[in-house]
């Protein structure tokens, strides 16, 4: 799969991460995510280093410094409307390690360390939409730069409750 990166759902203004199968049927993999994490990811995907690191970028940091790497991100299933995914690593000896994880922590730790994503065929089965025409290319552009202005807006501030 590949990132291709954070847009706008709207009418709810809920962000959402949308994957695309990177062989097969290149189909798109839309899954909804929160303000956090897409600002995470977007911020990865653009290059930008905050002053301080973000929790992605420490823990990145941390598994680098525990001696293991991320072999990959797989999104295994949606259970009740609710996607699920496994990290693997692994460590200097090759021993490998799975842990549950949410798909939008999982693909902010990828996008930062050039980690594989992949998606079960059953997922892509069930949540997997054909690629859209180029109308819908348009709509869904303009639907980024609208959730890129917001993400050069927001403050943390915005936030609390």
């Amino acid at each position: 799969m590949k990132l291709l990166g954070v847009r706008v759902e709207l009418p709810a203004n809920t962000p959402m991460m949308l994957l695309k199968e990177a062989d097969g049927n290149g189909r798109l993999l839309p899954i909804l995510i929160g303000n956090s994490e897409a600002a995470s990811i977007h911020s990865a995907m653009q290059g930008l280093q905050p002053p301080r690191p973000l929790t992605h970028d420490l823990l990145s940091t941390v598994i680098e410094v525990l001696d293991h790497r991320i072999d990959r991100i797989t999104i295994t299933e949606l259970r009740d409307h609710v996607f699920m995914a496994e990290l693997s690593l692994i460590d200097s000896d090759g021993v490998t390690t799975s842990l549950s994880c949410r798909p939008s922590d999982a693909c902010a730790l990828a996008i930062r360390t050039d980690a594989p994503i992949y998606a079960s065929e059953e997922v892509l089965e069930t949540a997997g939409q054909p690629e859209p025409s180029s109308a819908d290319d348009q709509e869904e552009e303009e639907l980024i730069d609208e959730f890129q202005d917001f993400l050069k807006t927001v403050n943390p501030d915005d936030f609390l409750a």
